[in-house]
């Protein structure tokens, strides 16, 4: 992978992990919930949930590239019209809700499956803010939550499986790819984690003036149409070669 590559990867993922997904919203809820210090193992959660979802990814397409091109091929295709689908959702749905009405709306979710392991005979919290002044959860359920969150969202692996193999060279040495592509999305998520983390009610109502969120959220559209294009342009290629 040249560097040029990896500065277009990064900047992709840099500007998409911006959006508030599940794992940011959860970071920027217990942010304000628990304070930093305590949402450092909800973080380490999220990324080690991210990880294994991403691991799955990767080892998926390396056995696929090396016994099955053909397959590759056809989830190239796949990917791109997935990413298509992503791309004008994301445009027509930019102009609904605001980050503290989602940050709301998956309290509510994950407070369902709250558990507390020294008081089994709680109830769970109606919202994770009641949670906070009710129970303080010990490190481990917090990094349990965190892993909780991070892999219950399957389409993850949907969406590495479509945006991943643009940025990925078949016919070169793949494992140092892999590493590369691992480290910058990591790094672009861990930045962005800790953000949300930190800017709390200041960064939600930043987004929330105006269109902010709903052109974020447009900007990633693009950058879906875009990725899926080339894809699309590479299938293309392979047939006519």
């Amino acid at each position: 992978m040249s560097w040029h590559l990896f500065v277009v990867f990064f900047a992709s993922t840099f500007f998409i992990s911006a959006t508030p997904g599940p794992n940011m919203l959860l970071a920027f809820q217990y942010g304000m919930n628990y304070g930093v210090k305590r949402t450092l193992w909800t973080l380490a959660g999220l990324s080690l949930g991210l990880f294994v979802l991403l691991l799955s990814t990767l080892l998926g397409l390396d056995v696929i590239s090396r016994q099955s091109p053909w397959l590759l091929t056809i989830i190239k295709a796949v990917g791109a019209v997935y990413l298509i689908y992503l791309g004008i959702s994301s445009w027509r749905d930019a102009g609904d809700g605001s980050l503290m009405s989602d940050a709301k709306e998956l309290s509510a979710e994950v407070a369902a499956g709250y558990t507390v392991d020294s008081a089994p005979n709680t109830p769970p919290p109606r919202s994770l803010s009641s949670a906070a002044t009710k129970i303080a959860p010990d490190n481990a359920t917090l990094f349990r939550t965190g892993v909780w969150v991070s892999l219950s969202n399957p389409k993850a692996i949907l969406f590495f499986a479509a945006f991943f193999p643009k940025f990925i060279n078949f016919s070169a040495p793949l494992w140092p790819q892999y590493v590369l592509l691992t480290i910058g999305l990591f790094l672009s998520e861990t930045i962005w984690q800790i953000v949300y983390t930190l800017g709390g009610k200041k960064l939600a109502s930043w987004l929330d003036v105006g269109n902010r969120l709903a052109w974020l959220n447009r900007g990633c559209g693009v950058i879906f149409i875009i990725i899926a294009a080339a894809l699309l342009a590479e299938v293309i290629n392979s047939f006519m070669v």
